[in-house]
């Protein structure tokens, strides 16, 4: 056997034996309740954003050809760039392939070895990779813990380039960053501070601008990350703020230097999915409400949820087989679930991560509740 192979295999068992091991599965929406995705809003299946995208490939072409600096940046992407600057509030955005690659080209343009930053330890894996990539002095503090990041602010060099990273939305836990308190932070400490809104943009806010809204400009959160794959439903992401931050991004992100722009059918349909989004808060009323009657009915079963308020419900589970063994569970009764287990969250906090979406029914959700009741009893068996 040659290193490679035995390398890899050793990986794979290993992965396995810990109850780690990663597998796809083809999604048929008919078989199952999805409780498991982002579409927040279920507009990932929208006719009417269908419609849009299938238009905008018709008139644009079905790819962008090339990247935004050499002749791919076309008037939809603009136009798109602009609904979403005054959607957060924002005088610019500009547009990124992934809000993975959004988070690694930011943090790789903005900083370097003479920069310092703060992150939550739960923030998402990107914000992680891209600050250990741009070659800054990273620091982590407790979870939500403003004292903490306090603490570690006080002894950085006054005088250095100081960026404060978090999460708006916890995408594990489902819990809202403290904004406030964080901004008030990084005004104490002559800091930057950016904020990754993947699961509050559309959600949260008034017409769905996300966790800052219009209370947190660009002068309090110099640097907004939002992902169009989510609420949205479609794809790609953005980075918003004032104008020399979007140059500063044109300048200097790799990742959006040296790759083909969004297809436009893409943009054409999240420019729909801007204008639903905004124009119908029912769905964000129907989310709000899904989540409250899916805690009340929960907590009555005894389940031990995290305190969240938005539709990424998780129930803790602990050990890694419990969690598998749930999700399991919950497959053979239609429904789909994310089981989260190390290490994307921390060794003894498995969980099976609920999302709730403004499509599903309320006979959708009995049968969620119903069958987590069922996993219950077949433990006490």
């Amino acid at each position: 056997m040659t290193a490679w192979a035995s390398y890899l295999e050793q990986a794979a068992r290993q992965r396995r034996e810990a109850h780690r091991w990663r597998a796809r599965h083809i999604h048929h929406d008919n078989d199952v309740i999805d409780f498991a995705s982002n579409d927040y809003l279920g507009l990932a299946s929208d006719p009417r954003l269908a419609e849009a995208e299938a238009e905008g490939a018709r008139r644009y072409g079905s790819g962008s050809r090339a990247s935004h600096l050499v002749n791919g940046h076309l008037e939809i992407h603009e136009a798109l760039e602009e609904a979403l600057a005054s959607l957060t509030g924002r005088p610019r955005a500009l547009l990124f392939s992934t809000g993975y690659m959004a988070n690694l080209g930011t943090l790789q343009a903005l900083c370097g070895s003479d920069t310092y930053i703060f992150q939550d330890r739960l923030n998402h894996a990107s914000l992680l990779d891209g600050a250990s990539l741009s070659g800054a002095r990273s620091r982590r503090f407790h979870h939500q813990d403003i004292d903490d990041l306090d603490r570690l602010l006080q002894r950085a060099p006054t005088d250095a380039r100081k960026l404060i990273v978090s999460d708006g939305v916890f995408s594990m836990d489902g819990d809202q960053a403290d904004i406030t308190g964080l901004t008030t932070m990084a005004s104490r400490h002559s800091a930057w501070l950016m904020i990754d809104d993947a699961h509050g943009l559309g959600v949260l806010g008034e017409h769905g601008s996300g966790c800052t809204g219009q209370r947190h400009g660009s002068e309090h959160v110099q640097v907004l990350v939002g992902t169009l794959g989510k609420a949205l439903g479609t794809a790609g992401a953005f980075v918003a703020g004032d104008s020399n931050l979007i140059d500063h991004l044109i300048q200097f992100a790799r990742p959006y230097i040296y790759t083909t722009a969004m297809p436009p059918g893409v943009a054409a349909a999240t420019m729909e999915a801007i204008r639903i989004c905004t124009q119908e808060p029912q769905r964000r009323k129907r989310l709000s409400h899904l989540t409250s009657e899916f805690r009340r009915q929960a907590s009555d079963l005894g389940l031990c949820l995290l305190p969240s308020s938005t539709p990424i419900q998780p129930i803790l589970l602990g050990d890694e087989a419990r969690a598998l063994r749930w999700g399991e569970w919950l497959a053979q009764a239609g429904i789909k679930v994310g089981v989260i287990r190390p290490p994307t969250v921390p060794k003894g906090e498995s969980r099976l991560r609920i999302t709730l979406s403004a499509r599903h029914s309320d006979a959708q959700l009995d049968h969620l509740l119903s069958a987590l009741a069922a996993c219950l009893h077949k433990e006490a068996q």
